[in-house]
C-alpha cells in the first residue's frame, strides 16, 4: 500500500509536466500548420518582417536599451538636433532679412513707427453688469494716462479709457456690447465693426457683401476712426452657424496688468501763408 500511494503520488507530481509539455508540443505543431498554410502566412508575415527588421535590420540593435526606452531616447534626441539645426539656418536668415531691411530704410529715407509710451498699471476692480464690462486700473492722470488712452495686455487689445481720474482710470471692454473697434484681416484684409457679446465671442458687422474672412486669420486693428493704433492684435475669426466670430486674445484679466498707451494722433500739416511766385531772372518779358 505504501509503494502504491508513493506511485500515486509520483504520478500526480509528473501529470502537470507532461501536460505543459503536451501544450508546447501542440503549440509548435500549429504554428507549423500556420506557417504552411498560405492565407495565415500572409498574416503573420507583416509581424514577422516587422520583427525581423527591428533584430537584425538595424545595425548594433541593443534589446537591453530597447526594452528600457534609451532607444526611443535617442532618436528623440536625433530629432531634437535635426530641429535645432533648422532654426539655426531660419535665425541666420532672419538677421540677414532684417539687416537688409534695415539697409533699405536707410536708404528710402523712411519714417519708422514712433517709440511706444504707455503707462503699466494694475486691474483693481471688475464690473461686469448687464450693460456694460468694464475693469479699473489704478493709474490715473496723476501717473500720465491721457484720455481716451488705449489698454493692452500680454494677449492683445483689452479696451480703452472711457473715464479717468486722478489717480484711477475705466476701461470699457473689447467684450462689451457698447464697445465698437474697426478691425481686419491680417490675411484676407477684410475690413469690419467688432462688438462683444454675451457668449464670450466677439461679433462682426459692417462687412463688404462679397468678401469673406479666412477661417482661424488674425483679427488686427484697422485704425479706422483714429481711436485705436493700426495692428493692434484684437483675435482670431470663427465661422459659428454661418456667422464670422472673433475669439478675443486677450489674457484672463484677473489680478493681472494692463498698458494704457495715448491714443493716436496724426499732426495736421501746418498752414502756411501763400509766398507770391517771383519771375526768374533767366525768364524775361517779351516785348
Amino acid at each position: 500500500m505504501a509503494r502504491l500511494g508513493r506511485s500515486g503520488q509520483k504520478t500526480r507530481k509528473r501529470s502537470p509536466k507532461r501536460l505543459i509539455l503536451g501544450v508546447f508540443i501542440f503549440a509548435a505543431a500549429a504554428l507549423v500548420l500556420a506557417q504552411s498554410a498560405p492565407q495565415i502566412r500572409s498574416f503573420f508575415d507583416p509581424v514577422r518582417t516587422t520583427v525581423g527588421d527591428q533584430l537584425g535590420g538595424s545595425d548594433g540593435f541593443d534589446v537591453l536599451a530597447w526594452v528600457t526606452g534609451q532607444t526611443a531616447r535617442e532618436r528623440r534626441i536625433r530629432e531634437l538636433e535635426a530641429e535645432v539645426r533648422d532654426l539655426s539656418r531660419y535665425r541666420a536668415a532672419a538677421i540677414s532679412m532684417a539687416e537688409r531691411m534695415e539697409a533699405y530704410e536707410e536708404i528710402l529715407n523712411l519714417m519708422g513707427e514712433p517709440p511706444a509710451r504707455g503707462v503699466t498699471a494694475r486691474v483693481s476692480a471688475e464690473n461686469d453688469g448687464p450693460f456694460a464690462q468694464t475693469i479699473l486700473a489704478n493709474a490715473g492722470r496723476a501717473q500720465g494716462v491721457e484720455p481716451g488712452a488705449v489698454a493692452l495686455n500680454e494677449g492683445g487689445l483689452v479696451g480703452r479709457v472711457i473715464q479717468l481720474g486722478e489717480h484711477s482710470s475705466r476701461i470699457l471692454l473689447i467684450t462689451d456690447f457698447n464697445s465698437r473697434v474697426p478691425v481686419m484681416g491680417e490675411v484676407s484684409g477684410v475690413r469690419a465693426i467688432l462688438f462683444g457679446g454675451r457668449d464670450g465671442l466677439g461679433s462682426l458687422t459692417d462687412m463688404p457683401e462679397r468678401d469673406e474672412f479666412i477661417e482661424g486669420e488674425r483679427i488686427l486693428t484697422s485704425a479706422e476712426g483714429g481711436a485705436f493704433p493700426r495692428g493692434l492684435i484684437v483675435g482670431e475669426v470663427r465661422n459659428v452657424g454661418g456667422d464670422w466670430r472673433v475669439e478675443f486674445s486677450m489674457a484672463d484679466r484677473e489680478g493681472g496688468y494692463v498698458q494704457m498707451v495715448p491714443p493716436p494722433v496724426i499732426a495736421e500739416p501746418e498752414t502756411v501763408e501763400a509766398q507770391p511766385i517771383s519771375a526768374s531772372p533767366a525768364q524775361g518779358v517779351r516785348q
